[in-house]
């Protein structure tokens, strides 16, 4: 038993580290990728606003259309702009070198971004850009310091600026605040545009991982065969071994 409760507690060690790391407070993104229509309008955002820059390599237009509840007709007319093939990838046309002249370096993949950074911290990303004039692009983002990617949502969003405090005698982002004028108020409310990057958080997890709520459906009947095993196995040692005891 004393084994077994050690080998459990260093098995939770590298959770500690994950829980500890960054130090930079995430909101909750409360995404719900069952939902069909919040996937759809993420697919939506993501196509108009990511895809002339960031490609999705290993999600299909044809799969993404099964797995939306959309026919492939909708995707063509709605969400493929850079290929007219629907069984490709969602590449952009946009070259590496391109990329690196234009921007510095080549804008990432998002294929595995809500795997390899979580979706709490994207919802944070996309909805955390400020003024920052010191920035290329005139913008910072509070959990991704001096970013290089332009605000692409500010039309949507409105422009921030944020409100410091120090912090062990640095300057830390307490809150943001929209800027004054005509430029701080977007086409969408606050709350509106907070459920638009909700659900383009939604769909990039979807695209992370399109096969997550089978596995989750398949991974409840493997619990419960292990715990009826258990069982079993528990009385199956108990009669071999109670002549003994």
């Amino acid at each position: 038993m004393k084994k077994l409760i050690v080998a459990l507690l260093l098995a939770a060690v590298p959770l500690l580290g994950l829980a500890a790391g960054g130090g930079v407070h995430l909101d909750d993104a409360d995404i719900d990728v069952s939902d069909q229509a919040s996937l759809q309008r993420g697919a939506k955002y993501f196509v108009n606003y990511c895809l002339s820059c960031h490609s999705a390599k290993f999600q299909r237009y044809n799969r993404m259309a099964k797995d939306l509840g959309l026919t492939e007709d909708e995707v063509k007319e709605n969400l493929m702009f850079t290929t007219d093939k629907i069984g490709d990838t969602m590449n952009i046309a946009m070259s590496e070198a391109n990329a690196e002249a234009w921007f510095g370096t080549a804008p990432p993949d998002l294929s595995l971004i809500a795997r390899a950074r979580g979706v709490d911290y994207i919802y944070t990303y996309l909805r955390g850009f400020y003024v920052d004039p010191a920035r290329p692009f005139g913008v910072n983002n509070v959990v991704f310091k001096d970013v290089g990617m332009p605000h692409v949502m500010w039309e949507l969003q409105g422009m921030q600026k944020a409100v410091f405090h120090e912090v062990d005698g640095q300057q830390v982002v307490e809150k943001l605040v929209p800027v004054e004028g005509a430029a701080g108020k977007g086409k969408l409310s606050p709350e509106e545009f907070d459920g638009a990057m909700r659900d383009l958080t939604a769909f990039l997890s979807y695209v992370a991982e399109p096969i997550q709520l089978e596995r989750k459906r398949i991974g409840v009947w493997v619990l419960l065969f292990i715990g009826i095993f258990f069982v079993l196995a528990y009385l199956l040692k108990k009669e071999y071994w109670k002549d003994i005891h």
